[in-house]
């Protein structure tokens, strides 16, 4: 696959600023950038002033057409991989998968969380949104996990409609001005067609710092003509008929709630039963559904583990297993228990030498050493990049040290061990906040792209990229960060 040209069309440094200088009082009104609003905030109670920033550049990260169709068919091939890891985990619950796939995927996960996670009513129910962090290397693409509760939805529908039209010629944005727009709303109709009323987006304590984006999405649907709202769980009302909220001057049945708020943090989101409730009885739909098994990073390692390939064949196809098995690093879940004594892990190596035992890794020289551990899923650690430990970044004293943790913390929070694949550099110029003036980057990607779905297919939205300084090993959102959407480049 070529590389991503990330560089501008020519502009002056004058042009450049003035373009980024406008950018970034769109952002402001929006309500999106941490910076104080041009326009007063309108909305409901749970609105709030944005706290996020990051460094502004005058133009898209540009693609080529062949990167751009590894990412349109993409969308397809990760909502195959859901269905066949919803199916695998059933199949294991049954007994016709081996059960210890179940047993990995529930582990730590509260007891009742994952009864009613496995009720016949939510049997088929997945993620309608799909969103994969992608890191681009110098050897293609690599997708370093998934993402069902994703941030940055209303960020990149923003930007999208910014970008798309700046001084100098309409930029090709991935999924055109209103793309990620379209894209949500398709899929909140599809779900609103077996109930009638509005739709919800709850959004928790813990994901505060989402709701202005997310409030800034609600009022552009509205502007479409669907009726949604951005809530706080404490807002919402049960009655026996369903969930109701009081919104644009009156009190209306809520069809749809779009959860933004994690699993784990179930036991701190007020009237989180009663959404339970409403949904086990049919009166609401609820995405994501509340199956923690479809949120785990161990995932990948049952994709990858040689007992289950059979089963991804059958499941998935030659062509699309072999394509899934190329951008997903190697995965293993840190699972203390001993292996027999003539086993090994599978596909786990030390240099040339096969690894038996965990306590191995613990020598391995910092060469040896390019791997991630992490939380798998089910935990506050899990999101956000925290909890995430970079073998050949860290003295081995520490290494040894975060390893340990790990596979103790097995119990009610397992970690995951994943190769680490290091992300190409991209040349990149942004404004310089404090001077005024233009600055360059050389930085690292990652690339989110977004996929909705609807109809039993999931269709690319748009892609956001978010460009970090080379010195950083971690690539996520923050203030030192060019965060812009992901354009076609021009030929």
């Amino acid at each position: 696959m070529a590389q991503i040209d990330a560089s501008c069309p020519t502009l002056s440094p004058e042009a450049a600023r003035e373009r980024c200088t406008a950018i970034h009082e769109q952002l402001c009104r929006a309500n999106v950038f941490g910076s104080p609003a041009t326009l007063p905030l309108q909305g409901s109670a749970s609105d709030m002033q944005a706290v996020t920033s990051w460094r502004v550049s005058p133009c898209p990260l540009y693609l080529s057409s062949e990167q751009l169709r590894f990412f349109t068919d993409l969308g397809p091939h990760l909502l195959s991989f859901y269905r066949g890891l919803n199916r695998l985990y059933a199949e294991s619950v049954k007994g016709i998968q081996p059960t210890w796939i179940a047993g990995y995927l529930d582990q730590g996960k509260p007891a009742a969380l994952v009864q009613y996670s496995r009720m016949k009513r939510f049997r088929d129910a997945l993620p309608d949104v799909i969103r994969p962090d992608i890191i681009p290397t110098q050897d293609g693409m690599v997708i370093t996990e998934l993402d069902s509760v994703p941030g940055g939805i209303g960020l990149t529908a923003c930007l999208s409609r910014i970008y798309h039209d700046l001084d100098g010629g309409p930029a090709q944005i991935i999924g055109g001005q209103n793309g990620m727009l379209h894209g949500f709303a398709r899929m909140l109709r599809s779900l609103q067609a077996q109930h009638v009323g509005c739709i919800a987006i709850l959004i928790s304590d813990e994901s505060k710092d989402y709701r202005p984006e997310m409030s800034w999405l609600a009022a552009q649907l509205r502007e479409e003509g669907l009726s949604v709202w951005c809530a706080e769980p404490r807002e919402i009302r049960f009655t026996e008929d369903g969930l109701r909220l009081h919104a644009d001057g009156s009190e209306q049945a809520i069809s749809v709630l779009y959860r933004f708020y994690e699993l784990f943090d179930l036991l701190n989101i007020p009237k989180a039963e009663l959404v339970q409730y409403a949904a086990k009885k049919g009166r609401v739909s609820v995405t994501p559904p509340y199956k923690p098994a479809l949120e785990e990073k161990s995932a990948f390692a049952l994709l990858h583990h040689p007992i289950l390939r059979l089963f991804w064949e059958k499941e998935l196809g030659a062509d699309c297993l072999l394509h899934l098995t190329t951008i997903m690093p190697k995965t293993w879940l840190l699972d203390p228990a001993p292996l027999p004594a003539i086993a090994t892990i599978p596909d786990l190596y030390i240099g040339n030498h096969p690894v038996a035992n965990w306590a191995e890794l613990e020598k391995a020289t910092q060469k040896e050493r390019q791997f991630v551990i992490k939380p798998s899923g089910f935990s506050e650690l899990a999101w956000g990049s925290r909890g995430v430990s970079i073998g050949h970044d860290m003295p081995q004293t520490e290494w040894v040290e975060a390893l340990r943790k790990a596979l103790a913390s097995f119990p009610t929070t397992p970690y995951i061990l994943q190769e680490f694949h290091k992300g190409r550099l991209f040349e990149m110029d942004f404004m310089d906040e404090h001077q005024q003036t233009m600055a360059h980057m050389s930085g690292r990607a990652r690339l989110s792209p977004y996929y909705f779905v609807s109809e039993g297919r999931a269709e690319l939205a748009g892609i956001l990229a978010t460009i970090c300084p080379a010195d950083k090993k971690i690539l996520h959102g923050m203030k030192d960060a060019i965060i812009v959407p992901c354009a076609l480049r021009p030929d």
